[in-house]
């Protein structure tokens, strides 16, 4: 009797954790030619939930708050967003790569309970004729569908790069996709859809000046500040850990090391403390091989402890990979900046 109370609980949680979709039957957008495309946009709602929460992601504080205002606040005070506040109907996060923009999109995800449509350019690009206007089409009258809905459009520059003036620069299909979008755009903006556009891009300047408009908010997510990078380390090589049951210990200046770290970002320093917390796991790799080799019984595994000058080793071959866009990032931010 209690393990199928378990059972029953346990599929309670599955269903609770995955979303279940209105039919497509039901979909009055939907005939034969947009069947199949409709199945292909579809593919690319999240179901089941990213499970990032806004407390996963350390700093951004300034990011955090804007999204907050611009998503989640109307979706769900709405008697509070009308008239003159109505709400924004387009935000872009832009910023370095590795910065935590795809982070934001999946706690929106998370928090909001919206349909989530997670879109790139491989969603809604074709290399059939006239099918990726469809496609376009297909997937705001679905967003509209399934409302209220979150269209996530990711790598926004590979979609909506800058418009050619003349043949030679531009595919006339990609033109007249990218008109599609500013259409739906524009009509999400004159209705009463709970229908939101969160797009993200590394490259903004490269985006074109028709969808610029369209996106009200703009965001730029920079790197991290000192305090937070201080916190990421101390999150990813905390005093004490397991892998796998493997003790692992640190001994660490975690002020002084975030210091150090200046310019890089949140990915740059998930990386650098794998790469330190792999120097006492290298140091025993020969031990273990031999005793595989003679196929003896595998001692109990005992790691080094990571060191602050094993850390600044690491540093010295382990840079920054986007310091030197930030003054480019600075200066488009002065120009189109929106809050």
């Amino acid at each position: 009797m209690e393990l199928s109370y378990q059972s029953m609980k346990i599929a309670h949680e599955a269903r609770e954790a995955e979303r279940l979709l209105k039919p497509l039957s039901g979909f009055s957008g939907i005939s034969g030619e947009m069947r199949e495309l409709a199945a292909i946009i579809s593919e690319d709602i999240y179901l089941h939930s990213p499970n990032v929460r806004w407390e996963d992601i350390i700093g951004l504080e300034d990011a955090k708050r804007l999204v907050k205002e611009a998503v989640v606040y109307p979706i769900k005070y709405p008697q509070l967003f009308t008239g003159i506040l109505s709400p924004w109907k387009g935000l872009l996060l832009y910023g370095p790569p590795g910065t935590g923009k795809t982070m934001l999109a999946k706690a929106v995800a998370t928090e909001c309970k919206t349909t989530f449509f997670n879109i790139s350019a491989s969603s809604i690009v074709s290399k059939w004729r006239g099918d990726s206007e469809k496609l376009v089409r297909v997937l705001f009258e679905l967003a509209r569908y399934h409302a209220p809905s979150t269209i996530f459009l990711d790598e926004l520059e590979s979609v909506m790069g800058q418009r050619g003036t003349s043949s030679t620069n531009e595919h006339e299909g990609s033109r007249r996709m990218k008109t599609e979008l500013l259409i739906q755009m524009d009509g999400l903006a004159t209705s009463e859809d709970l229908v939101f556009v969160l797009a993200a891009s590394n490259l903004p300047w490269e985006l074109d000046h028709g969808m610029l408009r369209r996106l009200e908010k703009r965001i730029l997510v920079g790197l991290p500040s000192s305090p937070a990078r201080q916190a990421m380390i101390s999150h990813w090589l905390p005093p004490l850990s397991f892998l796998g049951g493997v003790k692992l210990q640190t001994s660490l200046d975690y002020k002084m090391l975030a210091e150090e770290m200046e310019g890089y970002s949140g990915c740059d320093i998930r990386l650098t403390c794998k790469e330190a917390a792999m120097r006492p796991v290298r140091k025993i790799f020969d031990a273990l091989e031999s005793h595989h080799d003679a196929n003896m019984d595998m001692p109990a595994i005992e790691l080094g402890t990571v060191t602050t000058e094993d850390f600044m080793e690491v540093l010295v071959y382990t840079k920054p990979s986007t310091q030197n866009l930030m003054d480019r990032y600075t200066i488009w931010e002065k120009k189109h900046k929106s809050v």
